[in-house]
């Protein structure tokens, strides 16, 4: 488990970030990806060595901030597209459940494909399963432990039903004409998949401002990322290698990351999203069967809790 935390997320992980962060950067300010990537790096190895940590707590703070306007941006084109709002929920639900337009052998391919990449994409938005987050939420002083475990639950909520939702419907509410028809050709061959929200986005606040606005707030998003991710690696890391070797094993850690980081902008996105998938896989595994040896202990864990809040 410590052997895939550190891959996948000190290194995979954080070439996912740093690829979307150059893509979104290079179409809405034209910054070329590379450059983009000898920044972050630069910027990365300051904060990873521990020289300003001031800058992460600014990000940190900026962080929510900009999820709202983002939510915000995002309600705002739903407004100005409100009557194609019940028919992207009737299309999302039609062909969840009817896949009419699939026939014969193709349909056993496309439910798979559909249930595969949804539950990847969903696995890598929210975490819920994987047994990262709890590194951030063990630091968490509270008086039981399902207190924390409330607050997991809550953020795979707002991440998936609030933010993704969101984003699924923007995307989807922005391919209708004016005639109600989905332009599912409208799309342009090949375009990546952060590139899709600016292109949402752009077809209502205007190409140039869309993709910046796109840009920024997923700079942020990602950027955060990347700096917590590092430290989960890290700590599985020190685990693995032992306090005694520390020191060293903490500027190896720290360089190769950031050459993943470097590359994650420089690499094609469905390469570094191909190989981020398989390594999740390898942290998933033993994280669901140390949920099922740890039942027991959840169940005592709450029954506590109700006992406590009867004594109340």
């Amino acid at each position: 488990f410590a052997v895939a935390i550190t891959l996948a997320l000190g290194f995979f992980g954080c070439m996912v970030q740093s690829n979307s962060i150059g893509s979104t950067m290079e179409t809405a300010f034209g910054v070329p990806s590379w450059v983009m990537g000898i920044v972050l790096v630069i910027i990365c190895a300051i904060i990873f060595l521990g020289g300003v940590q001031r800058l992460a707590a600014v990000t940190e703070k900026l962080v929510p901030i900009m999820a709202g306007v983002f939510l915000l941006g995002g309600l705002a084109i739903l407004v100005c597209r409100i009557k194609y709002v019940p028919a992207t929920f009737g299309m999302i639900f039609k062909y969840a459940f009817q896949p009419q337009a699939i026939i014969g052998g193709s349909f056993g391919y496309a439910l798979k494909t559909a249930i595969s990449q949804g539950a990847k994409r969903g696995l890598f938005s929210n975490e819920a399963g994987m047994g990262s987050t709890p590194h951030a939420h063990a630091q968490a002083n509270v008086k039981h432990a399902h207190d924390q475990g409330v607050v997991a639950m809550i953020g795979v909520f707002i991440d998936t039903f609030v933010v993704l939702t969101l984003n699924a419907l923007v995307i989807i509410c922005t391919l209708y004409t004016k005639d109600g028809i989905l332009a599912t050709g409208v799309i342009p061959e090949g375009i990546g998949k952060t590139n899709l929200a600016q292109t949402a986005f752009g077809s209502v606040f205007g190409a140039s401002l869309g993709a910046k606005f796109v840009a920024v707030c997923l700079l942020f998003f990602a950027f955060s990322t990347i700096l917590s991710w590092n430290l989960f690696g890290k700590i599985n890391a020190d685990y693995l290698f032992g306090k005694k070797n520390g020191k060293l094993c903490s500027v190896i850690y720290t360089i190769i990351a950031l050459v993943f980081i470097f590359l994650g902008t420089v690499s094609g996105s469905d390469f570094v999203w191909e190989v981020t998938d398989m390594f999740n896989n390898f942290i998933v595994l033993p994280n669901v069967i140390a949920l099922f040896a740890l039942t027991g202990m959840v169940v005592a864990s709450l029954n506590e809790m109700k006992k406590d809040k009867l004594k109340v």
